[in-house]
C-alpha cells in the first residue's frame, strides 16, 4: 500500500513539476518581442493611464504577444505607472524594453527628422542634403567651414583633426572628417554646427578603436582620411578595397602618381555620371588631380569625399603586393596586374566578355 502512494506521490509531483516548466517556459517565451523585423509603431497612452490600461491596446498594435504574461511581468517587478505622451515603440522590443522605454517618460518628438548622408558623397552634396531637410541654406554651410575660429575649435576638440584643415588651398575644410551616416535631430531648426559635431562625434566613435594604430602610422590622420577617401570611390564598385589601397601605396613609394580618375572629376568639380574628362583635365595641375604628373608619388592636398570605416580600414590595414594596377568588372570583382600591358589586355576582356562596368 505505502508503495502505491510513494508512486501516485511521485507521479503527482512530476506532473505539477511538469506544469510548473511549462509555465516558466511559456512566460520566458512570451516576454520576447513579437518580430525580429524593425517596425516602428506610435503608440499613444491617454491621460490617467495605468500599465494595466494599455495591455489591451499593446496586444492589439501586435507589440506584445501575451497580455496575461505582461501583467505578470509588472507585478512581479513592480513597476509604477505610466506617464501620458506619444512613445516610438518598435515591434521588435521584449517587454523589459517596452516597459524601460515607458518608465523613462515621453521621449517621442513628432517634429524629429532624419537624415542620411550616404558614404562617398562630398561637401557639396552635403551642403544640399542639410540644405533640403532643415531651415539651414548650403551658404550657411559653406560659411561654417570658412570660419577659422570654428575649425581652431575643432582642431582643440578632436584628436584626429589638426592645423591641416586651414589650409586655404583646400576646396572644403571640413571634407573628409564628416562621417556618413544616418542621424535623428530635434526639428528643422537645427544648426549646422549641431550637425557637423553629432557627424565628427561619429567619426570619433568609428576611429577610436584604431587610434593606436592611426597615431603610430608614418602618414598623418589627415592624409589617411585622403587616401581613404580616394579608395572609397575608387573602391565603391569593388570587393577588395585593401587591394585598392596596397596599388595606390605601391604607388607612393614607387613615385608614380596615383592615377585616379576620381581625383579628378573632384578637382574639376564635376559628376563622374555628368560626362568623360577632357584630356585638358586629365592634364592639368591641380592640388586635387592624381592623375597629372605634378602629383606624381604624391596624395592630394586633402580628402575628395567623406569616405565609410570600410575604406578607412582598408587605408590603415592594406594588403601587401605587388600590383600597381586594378580594375573592378560588373560584379565587384577586381583583378590587379603589375605592368600597364597587362591591364589594358584585362579591360579588353572584360569589354568583349560584357563585363565592363559603366557608370550611369
Amino acid at each position: 500500500m505505502k508503495k502505491i502512494i510513494l508512486i501516485i506521490t511521485s507521479s503527482i509531483l512530476g506532473v505539477i513539476a511538469t506544469i510548473i516548466l511549462a509555465c516558466i517556459v511559456f512566460y520566458n517565451v512570451n516576454l520576447k518581442a513579437v518580430s525580429s523585423e524593425s517596425t516602428e509603431v506610435k503608440f499613444m497612452v491617454d491621460s490617467g493611464s495605468t500599465y494595466y490600461n494599455v495591455i489591451s491596446k499593446l496586444k492589439s498594435e501586435d507589440l506584445i504577444r501575451n497580455e496575461l504574461v505582461f501583467k505578470l511581468y509588472i507585478k512581479f517587478n513592480k513597476v509604477n505607472d505610466i506617464q501620458a505622451g506619444t512613445y516610438k515603440l518598435n515591434k521588435n522590443m521584449d517587454v523589459k524594453d517596452i516597459v524601460e522605454v515607458f518608465s523613462k517618460g515621453n521621449t517621442y518628438n513628432p517634429d524629429a527628422i532624419v537624415i542620411t548622408f550616404k558614404e562617398g558623397k562630398h561637401m557639396r552634396s552635403i551642403a544640399s542634403t542639410i540644405a533640403e531637410y532643415t531651415n539651414n541654406t548650403e551658404d550657411t554651410v559653406y560659411n561654417l567651414i570658412k570660419d577659422k575660429e570654428y575649425l581652431n575649435s575643432l582642431i582643440n576638440e578632436y584628436w584626429f583633426i589638426d592645423e591641416s584643415i586651414l589650409n586655404n588651398n583646400l576646396y572644403y575644410s571640413l571634407e573628409g572628417y564628416l562621417y556618413p551616416n544616418t542621424y535623428e535631430f530635434k526639428n528643422k531648426d537645427v544648426s549646422v554646427k549641431e550637425i557637423f559635431k553629432t557627424m565628427l562625434d561619429e567619426m570619433d566613435k568609428q576611429l577610436n578603436p584604431y587610434k593606436t594604430d592611426i597615431l603610430s602610422n608614418k602618414y598623418s590622420v589627415h592624409e589617411l582620411l585622403t587616401l581613404a577617401s580616394v579608395v572609397e570611390l575608387e573602391g565603391a564598385n569593388s570587393n577588395d578595397r585593401e587591394g585598392i589601397a596596397g596599388v595606390f601605396y605601391n604607388r607612393l613609394k614607387s613615385g608614380e602618381p596615383l592615377g585616379s580618375d576620381v581625383t579628378t572629376y573632384y578637382a574639376e568639380k564635376i559628376e563622374m555620371s555628368d560626362r568623360d574628362l577632357y584630356t585638358s583635365e586629365i592634364n592639368e595641375a591641380n592640388n586635387y588631380n592624381t592623375r597629372s604628373y605634378n602629383l606624381a608619388g604624391k596624395l592630394p592636398i586633402g580628402p575628395i569625399c567623406n569616405p565609410s570605416i570600410k575604406s578607412i580600414k582598408a587605408t590603415l590595414y592594406p594588403e601587401s603586393h605587388n600590383y600597381y594596377y586594378f580594375v573592378a568588372d560588373v560584379n565587384k570583382k577586381t583583378y590587379f596586374s603589375e605592368t600597364y600591358e597587362e591591364h589594358l589586355a584585362i579591360i579588353d576582356v572584360l569589354k568583349k566578355d560584357g563585363l565592363w562596368y559603366i557608370y550611369d
